[in-house]
This record gives C-alpha cells, structure tokens and sequence, in this order.
C-alpha cells in the first residue's frame, strides 16, 4: 500500500520500555523508507530519555495525556481536549495507531487531523475509513506484528534485530558508580516489573543469585528506585551478601552494566529486551503466558522459562545451569 509526499508522522504507542523497544524495528524500516520524513513517537512522558536515544529514528517526543480505557497512566478530559487541537495544529501526513488492537483509540486517534492514518483494529469495533488499517495479529511475536503493518504500508521488510545505543555520557555514567566488578564475572538480577502479576516470587529469585553466587558469579542486584523494595527483599532472602546497584542507575548506565555483564535473571520486563539488543543471554522469566509473543527471539543466546500457574523454580534453575556449562564449558 504505497502512499505519497509523507513529510512528518505520528506514531502513537504510549507503553514502557519493552513495548518501545519491539516497535523499534518497524520504525527503523519506515524511516528507512521517508528518509525526509520527521517521525514523532506520542508517548508517556517518561519515554524522554528513549526517545533521544533514538533519535536516528525520531525528530521527538509528544506527550500523551491519557485516555479512557488505557491503564498506563491517569487522565484529565481537559488536558485530552488540548491535546487534540495541539495535534490537529501539527498537520501530520501520517498518523499510525501502534498502541494495540485499537478497540479504545481507533476514534481518538483519528480526531488528530492526520492527512492519512493506519494501523490496527479488531473485526468487531471502529476502524477509521481508508485502506492502512489492518487486522491485529493475535499471534506472532510483538516485532514481527509491527512488521506486518510496515509491510501493509508498502515498506520493505525489516530486521527482527533489537538495538539499543549506548553512548559516551552512558559509560562515563557507569564508571562513576566505581561498581568493584570484573566484566562477565557477574549476573544481572532483576526482580522488578511495572505489572505485579508477572513477577516471579522474590524466594525464587534469591535462591537463583545464591546458585549464581555458590557457581563463582557475582550477584548485582538491579531495579529502579520504585523497585528498591522488592529488591531489598530478594537480597534479604539470600544466603550471600550481593551488590545492590537498584535506585543507583539511570537508564544508560543500566544499559553498560548489563552489557558488561555474564548474564540476566529477570521478569518478562524491559529488562529483558535490553538485554536481547544488547546481545546479552540469560534466564527471562514469562509470568503472563504470553512467551511467544515477548520472550527473545534469539533462542540460542536467552532461555525464555514460561509458565502461568505455579511458579516452577526447578524449571528455571535447569535453563540457568545450561546456560553455565554452555559459557563455561562448551566454549
């Protein structure tokens, strides 16, 4: 589907790390397509940092207000009204609904006053009129369904690889934190996750950084500082004394320490498609069932552990004395 004179896109995908992170390959193909074209991500306002990050891809970050029905964040129907006149004011070519399956934003999106809109949308609610919309996938994992919708649009076929830059200011960030650690002689332990119900018991997660620990790898313990809790309690649990470096990085100083790193134990988060940018294996735990649609693609470099039931700590400890013997052993 092949459209004309696209100068300046909007894409609307206000979601976490993760979610910005596997939209990251269908966005590097359609600016591979309009070069020329400005491409701005509408967003939470946390995605700052990110955004900048990208800023091959992006000219920038418009904030979202919120919006009934999607529970990333609060909303003020004021603030929405304003919202909509800024976007109508901006006269984007191109507006993408990459969201979700649009059920609740399919309308609100198409009051922006975009030249041209796509994206997804179900069988049984709104899709705008035209031809850019196409069914949302059910199934496939979360790259490769952005990637159809480039594909729709007439843009051609991108890699599945993630990236994540790291730049100069990132490694002087790092180096400040004067962490004492040896590079690949530690793992990464990550307990945290925005969602409560994919986070793996905090019991499970000391007892594999104290298997690390007993197998000669260092244990560091990371998470944000809304996190300082949960990791607190994991170190608490634990038999060995790890580093703590929760609250203590920002995003890229976190980058350059799991790059340094052997390995990551952590909930299906954003964590974890770091990780998998940043070509760095380990143990991704899926609480959410939904392993095919999130968990790395790279099989051979993470082991992705799903259940939804009964957290099957036996499960995960097998995938992590693998992946051991697979660094220590067969290399």
């Amino acid at each position: 589907m092949e459209i004309q004179n696209i100068h300046k896109i909007a894409i609307f995908r206000a979601l976490q790390l993760g979610d910005i992170l596997c939209s990251i390959p269908a966005i590097k193909a359609l600016k591979m397509k309009y070069s020329q074209a400005d491409i701005f991500l509408v967003g939470l306002a946390g995605m700052e940092d990110l955004v900048k990050r990208f800023s091959r891809y992006f000219a920038g970050l418009i904030p979202f207000p919120g919006y009934p029905g999607l529970q990333e964040q609060c909303y003020d129907v004021k603030a929405i009204a304003d919202f909509i006149s800024r976007m109508q004011e901006q006269s984007f070519d191109l507006v993408l609904q990459m969201q979700g399956n649009g059920n609740y934003v399919n309308q609100f999106v198409e009051l922006w006053g975009g030249k041209y809109y796509g994206g997804f949308y179900t069988p049984y609610d709104y899709k705008p009129p035209g031809r850019l919309f196409i069914p949302y996938p059910n199934s496939g994992h979360e790259i490769e369904r952005h990637l159809s919708l480039m594909n729709h649009l007439g843009v051609p076929d991108g890699s599945v690889s993630l990236e994540f830059p790291i730049s100069d200011e990132d490694i002087t960030d790092f180096n400040n934190l004067n962490f004492p650690l040896e590079k690949n002689k530690y793992i990464c332990v990550h307990p945290g996750s925005t969602a409560f119900w994919r986070q793996w018991p905090t019991e499970n997660f000391a007892r594999m950084a104290d298997f690390c620990m007993d197998n000669g790898l260092q244990v560091v313990i990371t998470g944000t500082r809304e996190e300082l809790e949960i990791t607190e309690r994991v170190a608490s649990q634990m038999k060995h004394d790890p580093l703590m470096a929760a609250g203590k990085t920002n995003l890229g100083s976190m980058a350059v320490l799991l790059r340094n790193s052997f390995a990551l134990i952590s909930n299906c988060t954003g964590i974890s498609h770091m990780a998998a940018a940043l070509n760095v294996p380990g143990i991704i735990i899926s609480m959410d069932g939904e392993p095919l649609r999130w968990g790395p693609l790279d099989k051979e470099l993470l082991y992705t552990c799903d259940w939804v039931a009964e957290p099957d700590y036996e499960k995960a400890e097998s995938a992590l004395l693998t992946l051991i013997r697979k660094r220590f052993v067969d290399c």
